[in-house]
C-alpha cells in the first residue's frame, strides 16, 4: 500500500508540475503560441519525462551497497544499463563519423543522411554478423567443450569463485557462457536469417504469380493463405514441430523446423508481395511489356521486383525480428534448436535459475540477461535500421 501511495504522491506532483510549467510558459514569453495552445497532456508528458529523468540520476547516484555490505541490485543493474546506452551511443557516432570520411561516394553520402539510431542499428547487425561468421576463430572454447567446473561466477576474479579463463562464468555443466553466446549469434542468427530468407522466396514468389495471373490462381492461393493466418503462428509452430518431432531428430529436427517457420511466415509475405503486386500491374509499362510478348518470368523479376524492393527490403527487417523471437521462444520451450548446439533461447531457459541470486550477488543473476540482451539488443537493432529505411523510401524529409 505504501508504494500504491508514492506512486499517486509522485504522479499528483508531476500534474501540478506540468500545469505550472505551461503556465509559466505562457507568462515569460507573453503568450506565444507554442505555450497558449499547448494541450495540457504535452505539458504533463514534459513534466512526467523529466521527473523520470531526475529519478534515474538520483538512482544512479546511490551507493552500489548498502551499510551492511549488501549489494543494491536496482542500483547495479541500472549503472550496467546507463554505463551501456553510454557507450553505445559514443560508438553509433564514431561509427557514423568514420563512415562520413571512408569509404565510396555512396556510402559517404548514406551516412550523411543517417540518424544516430540507424547507425547504432547498422554497427550491432555488423557486430553479430562478425560473430556469426567467425564464431569458431574467436570463441575461446567449442559450444559443446564441458570443463570440470560448472557455475564458475562471472567476473573471473578467483576470491568471488571466478575464473580468469572463463569472464562469464560456466553454466550448470561446465559449458563456457562466453563461448555459448558466441555461437549462439552463429546459430540463433543465421537459421533465422535463412529461414527469413526462405519465407520471403516462397511467399514473394507466389505473391507475385497471384498478382500477375488473377483469376483462380489468385483464389486459390489467397484461399489457402487465409486458412494458414487464422491460426495462431506460434501455436501452429508448436504443432508441427511437435508432429515432426516423432519422426525426425537433431539436425533434422532443426531443418524442420526452419521450413515451418518459413511456410508460415511465406503468408504475411505473400500478403504483402501481392498487395504490392496489384499496384504495379496495371502500370503502362507492365501493358507494353505485355504487348512486346514478354514471359511471366521477365514480368515478375524484371519489372514487378524492382519496382516492389523498397517495401520488401522493410518486410524482410520486420520479418526477420518475428521469425528471430519465434525460434528463441521455440528453444526456450525446447523445440528449437536442439543442443548441444548453443543457442540463445535455450541459454535463457537454462540459466534463469541463477536469477534467484539477483539479491545478493547480481553479477550471477546476470548470466540469463546476457543471452536475452542479446536477443533484444539484435530486435532493437534491425527495427532501427528498418524504420530508417522506411523512412527513406517513403519520400518524407526531416
Amino acid at each position: 500500500m505504501n508504494t500504491v501511495l508514492w506512486i499517486v504522491v509522485a504522479l499528483c506532483i508531476v500534474a501540478v508540475a506540468g500545469w505550472l510549467f505551461r503556465f509559466a510558459g505562457q507568462m515569460l514569453t507573453g503568450g506565444k503560441p507554442y505555450y497558449r495552445d499547448m494541450p495540457y497532456a504535452v505539458a504533463f508528458g514534459f513534466a512526467l519525462a523529466a521527473a523520470l529523468i531526475l529519478g534515474g540520476v538520483w538512482l544512479y547516484l546511490q551507493a552500489p551497497v548498502t551499510e551492511a555490505g549488501v549489494p543494491k541490485a536496482s542500483v547495479i543493474f541500472w549503472r550496467w544499463a546507463v554505463h551501456f546506452l553510454a557507450i553505445s551511443a559514443a560508438a553509433a557516432f564514431v561509427f557514423r563519423l568514420l563512415g562520413r570520411f571512408a569509404g565510396t561516394a555512396g556510402s559517404r553520402k548514406l551516412f550523411r543522411q543517417m540518424p544516430l539510431t540507424a547507425a547504432f542499428g547498422i554497427l550491432v547487425v555488423l557486430i553479430y554478423a562478425f560473430a556469426a561468421i567467425f564464431a569458431g576463430v574467436i570463441a575461446p572454447h567449442g559450444q559443446e567443450q564441458v570443463f570440470a567446473t560448472a557455475n564458475v561466477v562471472p567476473g573471473g576474479n578467483p576470491a568471488l569463485g571466478g575464473n580468469p579463463d572463463f569472464p562469464l562464468g560456466t553454466d550448470q555443466i561446465g559449458r563456457d557462457i562466453l563461448s555459448r553466446l558466441i555461437y549462439g549469434a552463429q546459430n540463433t542468427v543465421g537459421i533465422a536469417f535463412a529461414t527469413t530468407v526462405l519465407a520471403f522466396l516462397l511467399g514473394g514468389t507466389l505473391g507475385f504469380l497471384a498478382a500477375t495471373l488473377r483469376g483462380w490462381v489468385d483464389q486459390l492461393l489467397s484461399r489457402a493463405v487465409d486458412v494458414l493466418m487464422a491460426i495462431p503462428s506460434l501455436i501452429f509452430s508448436l504443432l508441427l514441430i511437435t508432429v515432426a518431432s516423432a519422426w525426425v531428430s537433431g539436425t533434422g529436427l532443426t531443418i524442420a523446423m526452419i521450413v515451418i517457420i518459413a511456410v508460415i511466415d511465406a503468408t504475411r509475405v505473400f500478403r504483402l508481395a501481392r498487395a504490392v503486386g496489384m499496384n504495379i500491374v496495371v502500370m503502362d509499362y507492365i501493358e507494353a511489356a505485355k504487348l512486346r510478348g514478354e514471359g511471366l518470368g521477365y514480368l515478375i523479376f524484371k519489372e514487378i521486383l524492382p519496382n516492389a524492393t523498397a517495401p520488401l527490403l522493410a518486410e524482410f527487417g520486420l520479418r526477420f525480428c518475428f521469425v528471430f523471437l519465434t525460434i528463441s521462444a521455440l528453444s526456450f520451450l525446447g523445440l528449437g534448436i536442439q543442443p548441444p548446439l548453443a543457442d540463445w533461447g535455450t541459454m535463457v531457459k537454462d540459466l534463469s535459475a541463477f536469477i534467484n541470486y539477483a539479491a545478493f550477488a547480481p553479477q550471477i543473476a546476470a548470466s540469463p540477461l546476457l543471452a536475452a540482451g542479446a536477443i533484444a539488443l539484435l530486435t532493437v537493432a534491425v527495427n532501427f535500421v528498418v524504420d530508417w529505411m522506411l523512412h527513406r523510401s517513403s519520400g518524407l524529409k526531416e
